[in-house]
């Protein structure tokens, strides 16, 4: 009963008249128990007849017997009673209570949609006993019971009017909605159900879709993760024999030097050998001759210095000793080969094209007029415009011509190069349609304004340069190009008009051939860094339109 459910031990402690807990609880001759108010006041209405019976098992007593508070019973229901407060603490909010219950209110586990009333699980069985013959409409419980019932006449909701879009029972559709459209609640929620499962169908379609671009995005970052893993690997095995190479000339400059040092070292060593040499034999000589020069022996005398004289006619030679014994310049050399190459590998390093992957979240538009919403028009910039294009229409179409233009001077314009750009610049998402007749190929652009006017070099051409991006379009094949890197599209043709679709801030370009359907011709992941300008560049006898569409 209370926590919505009695168990079969607690439910021995309910006093059979009030379908509540004990209360000062009594057992009479015939062993049920009652709370004492109840069987008094029961007993009190037989006393006019003189009977005295157990309302449950219907045993009567000759005598009335006197009524003691069972002790034993009455602990045990007390400790029912903590028990049951405990469940009551942790109920959740969501938690219907009995209407029937008095004094303690148990959780409702069905709701009577004909009485309008929620039930514990002992009144609930009481309810179906109650009502044997005719099943009454019961719910698991609810605590919106009152919002099912209609506030001005007490009845059923039973009824949806269409007309105005709400539940109503059978007398407010006989009365203030009389003629509406009025179907069964039965009816109407099927229909809802029914509906809610298309919703779901979708939902589980999005979320496959989801799931598949999760998995999609998971093998792009393993790929990545394994481009990048493969790169360092070769690079480390790059700057290895790089570094293994500069081991290799710092080997052969110190070796060199060695060399160097070595046989001028040696050749001074043996001079200086002939040195000592030399030197010996003079203060030989020197010595000789101070003992000639005190001797008295004239013939000794003379014989020894006829011998000196001849030896020492011959002159000394001459000994010239560098200025500079260091290698400066050899260190000065290999310094600024050290100095080169830095700034050689600083400069090379920063040009390593090192790309970032970007996870990109696009519109993911399906059809074309999701593009349209964020269509514009734009218009062709005179200024811009070659002398062989003749523009019209308000300056929304252009077409090739054999003779020159007579337009004024102007640094904006292309003096070389048959192309224009559009006066007005992308910002945020924008979509916008080009009509494209009697030519051969021709190109639809997105361009920085800083894109160079004057020449015929690369940095004037659409797609040429890091300024602009292009899609040549001709009958058979489409091709993109940007930065003087063109990408053929095998397999992939345009119709006579070409959409473009620009997200500047997530750095998002989509061409897509336009007819019946919208096909995706060429979709670029970049990152735009200055304001773009829509432009076309033109082959012979070309006619183009930028469109007018109606949203």
């Amino acid at each position: 009963m209370a926590e919505a459910r009695i168990s079969v031990a607690q439910d021995q402690f309910v006093c059979p008249i009030c379908l509540d807990l004990l209360k000062d609880p009594v057992t009479i001759p015939c062993g049920h128990s009652y709370c004492m108010s109840c069987i008094t006041g029961c007993w009190n209405q037989d006393n006019q007849m003189g009977i005295y019976s157990c309302p449950q098992c219907r045993k009567t007593f000759t005598q009335r017997s006197d009524l003691g508070k069972n002790v034993m019973l009455a602990e045990m229901v007390e400790k029912v009673k903590k028990i049951e407060l405990q469940a009551a603490v942790t109920a959740g909010p969501e938690d219907v209570q009995c209407d029937v219950c008095t004094g303690r209110k148990y959780n409702a586990v069905k709701s009577c949609l004909v009485c309008l009333n929620s039930y514990c699980q002992t009144h609930f069985e009481r309810h179906e006993e109650f009502h044997p013959g005719k099943r009454h409409k019961v719910i698991d419980a609810t605590g919106r019971l009152q919002e099912m019932i209609c506030q001005k006449h007490d009845k059923l909701l039973e009824v949806f009017c269409r007309t105005d879009q709400q539940f109503i029972c059978f007398l407010c559709m006989m009365d203030q909605h009389r003629n509406h459209e009025t179907v069964s609640a039965a009816e109407e929620m099927t229909k809802m159900q029914d509906h809610l499962r298309d919703m779901q169908r979708t939902i589980q379609q999005k979320i496959q879709k989801k799931e598949t671009m999760l998995q999609e995005l998971k093998e792009a970052v393993e790929s990545y993760r394994r481009s990048a893993q493969a790169a360092v690997e070769d690079i480390e095995k790059i700057f290895t024999d790089l570094i293994c190479s500069f081991e290799r000339s710092r080997s052969e400059v110190t070796q060199m030097i060695r060399d160097q040092e070595r046989d001028s070292v040696s050749q001074a060593e043996e001079q200086l050998e002939r040195m000592k040499q030399e030197i010996n034999d003079l203060k030989r000589r020197d010595t000789e001759m101070e003992q000639l020069s005190r001797t008295d022996d004239h013939i000794h005398l003379f014989q020894s210095f006829k011998s000196l004289s001849l030896s020492g006619s011959s002159e000394l030679p001459r000994i010239h000793i560098s200025s500079c014994l260091s290698f400066d310049d050899a260190r000065k050399s290999v310094a600024k080969l050290r100095d080169q190459l830095k700034d050689y590998c600083r400069e090379q390093i920063e040009n390593i094209p090192v790309k970032h992957m970007r996870i990109i979240l696009g519109p993911g538009f399906e059809n074309r007029d999701e593009y349209l919403k964020y269509f514009r028009q734009f218009t062709l910039d005179p200024n811009t415009a070659h002398k062989h294009l003749q523009l019209s229409d308000r300056n929304r179409m252009i077409i090739t011509t054999h003779t020159d233009q007579l337009y004024p001077a102007h640094p904006d314009r292309f003096d070389s190069v048959v192309q224009v750009l559009c006066r007005e610049s992308v910002s945020g998402r924008c979509y916008w349609e080009v009509d494209w007749h009697q030519s051969e190929c021709f190109g639809v652009s997105v361009s920085y304004k800083s894109i160079s006017r004057k020449g015929t070099g690369n940095e004037c051409r659409f797609g040429f340069n890091k300024q602009s991006w292009k899609l040549m379009c001709s009958p058979l094949v489409c091709t993109f190009q940007h930065n003087n890197i063109a990408t053929e599209l095998p397999g992939v043709s345009s119709s006579s008009r070409i959409g473009l679709f620009v997200d500047h801030d997530a750095g998002i370009l989509s061409f897509y051939s336009v007819s019946d359907t919208m096909t995706l011709i060429h979709k670029v992941h970049t990152t735009f860094t200055q304001p773009l300008y829509p432009g076309i560049s033109l082959g012979k006898n070309a006619t183009v339109k930028l469109c007018s569409v109606t949203v």
